[in-house]
């Protein structure tokens, strides 16, 4: 007979393998055959699967210093532990998650004395001695698959919970990069400065000799002191910024504010030609945002998996064996053993409409999900296609300034040259060491556009979060 009850109880077990739900399936998204921008040269086709995204941080970026500053953040930086906290947490949640599937047992052990005292003569002293000996085990049957999509949903979240940490990594590496190349172009710039407020003070001096000797008029040196002066008050502004931004990459690395290793000059950066987009479809399994968003769009997929098992009875088997005797020398005799086995069925009668809408709800969810990712593809798309069209556009800009500086800097050399030999007024080299100092600010400016967009199309195609 207890063969006969346990056959059944042990096969439940083998049957409960259903699940209700639906099954993930990738949605179809718009994809295009290339990026909008600028046509790549040949050897970097768009038709190619070769893309600086799928490059290590450390191949882009190969200023030395910068390199240390990179792995001085992935280790300190808070974002980055922070990120990775989370991913621990979402660990111990599928740990948790997955424990529903199994039976859960316990032990339990009791022994006990008692002596009471004689109360009358109908009721004489006695002593009692008992033990109890037990062991238990519950399960609660995943017959519909409520914990089994429990987990998938657990592991989807963990994945994007990864995914995310991946995408706060492509973000400091993208922001130390960046951070460093615009306190370069300050050193720049203040190098720029303290060179022409030096040129500007030797002029002046000779002005003032020129102008005692009667070469040159009053309005000269007023002039020539203007432009000293000039140069001189960016110097401070440019200091200020520079400390400021050594702050800021101190905060970064996860350090307190400080000074700041410096590596090559921005001029000397490594600026490729041509940065190799590759196809637009390989973007969808390398951008670590689009990668977190659809494990959230999994997660939720299968949650609606949880919320339909609620519709159907709950089977759970309980079962419970052991030794009890009020004599501890019989314990372990044949006639102490029990047990107890029992299938306990729970089917929801009356809910007032909360499974339906628990249903709806997660339905609702998913379909947030899937916009969510969809959005998330559309926004990538169009970071990559601004950052090529921004990095193609800054180099030619950059180009351009390296001419106009070029041309500002002979006309410059001219203007002085006929001044001391007559041929021309101070005016016309007040103006044309005014325009050279703005077109070498703006050259610099120029170059650090052109590597901060090659920063950004860097981390746009997915890049970074690889080590």
């Amino acid at each position: 007979m207890r063969k006969r009850l346990l056959i059944p109880l042990l096969a439940l077990p083998l049957v409960a393998g259903c699940m209700v739900g639906p099954n993930y399936k990738r949605p179809a998204v718009n994809v295009p055959a290339t990026y909008h921008g600028p046509s790549p040269a040949p050897a970097a086709s768009a038709t190619s699967a070769a893309s600086i995204g799928n490059e290590k941080w450390f191949q882009v970026f190969q200023d030395p210093a910068l390199q240390k500053l990179i792995r001085a953040a992935l280790q300190n930086n808070y974002d980055v532990r922070i990120a990775s906290t989370r991913v621990l947490a979402a660990q111990a949640i599928v740990g948790i998650t997955r424990a529903s599937q199994f039976p859960s047992a316990g032990f339990g052990a009791q022994l006990f004395s008692q002596q009471n005292a004689k109360i009358s003569k109908t009721f004489p002293a006695y002593e009692a001695n008992a033990g109890h000996l037990s062991v238990s085990a519950i399960w609660d049957l995943d017959f519909w698959g409520k914990y089994r999509r429990a987990t998938e949903a657990a592991r989807a979240d963990l994945l994007a919970t990864d995914w995310g940490r991946r995408a706060v990594i492509s973000s400091v590496v993208a922001s130390v990069a960046s951070s460093y190349f615009d306190l370069r172009a300050l050193d720049a710039e203040l190098a720029i400065a303290k060179s022409t407020l030096a040129s500007r003070q030797d002029s002046l001096r000779l002005t003032r000799v020129l102008a005692e000797h009667g070469s040159a008029s009053q309005l000269d040196v007023s002039q020539s002191e203007q432009l000293v002066y000039t140069a001189a008050e960016a110097i401070p502004e440019l200091e200020r910024q520079i400390g400021q931004q050594e702050d800021f990459l101190s905060t970064l690395l996860g350090e307190n504010p400080g000074s700041i290793s410096r590596g090559l000059p921005l001029v000397e950066q490594p600026a490729p030609p041509t940065v190799p987009a590759g196809l637009p479809s390989e973007l969808l399994a390398r951008r670590p945002d689009i990668l977190a968003a659809e494990n959230s769009l999994i997660a939720a997929n299968a949650n609606i998996g949880v919320a339909k098992a609620e519709l159907f009875p709950d089977i759970s088997l309980t079962g419970t064996g052991g030794l009890e005797s009020y004599a501890l020398n019989r314990m372990f005799s044949s006639q102490a053993h029990t047990w107890f086995a029992a299938i306990n069925v729970t089917q929801p009668i009356f809910e007032a409409g909360a499974i339906r809408s628990g249903i709806r709800y997660t339905e609702a969810q998913r379909q947030q999900m899937l916009l969510t990712y969809e959005q998330a593809i559309l926004n990538a798309f169009r970071q990559v296609s601004d950052s090529l069209i921004a990095y193609q556009k800054d180099r030619e800009y950059r180009a351009q300034q390296e001419k106009l500086t070029q041309a500002a800097r002979q006309t410059d050399n001219l203007s002085q040259i006929l001044y001391h030999n007559g041929g021309a007024s101070y005016l016309q080299v007040l103006t044309s060491e005014t325009n050279l100092f703005s077109a070498e600010l703006n050259l610099v400016q120029a170059q650090l556009n052109e590597r901060l967009s090659l920063v950004q199309l860097y981390q746009a195609l997915g890049g970074g979060w690889q080590q």
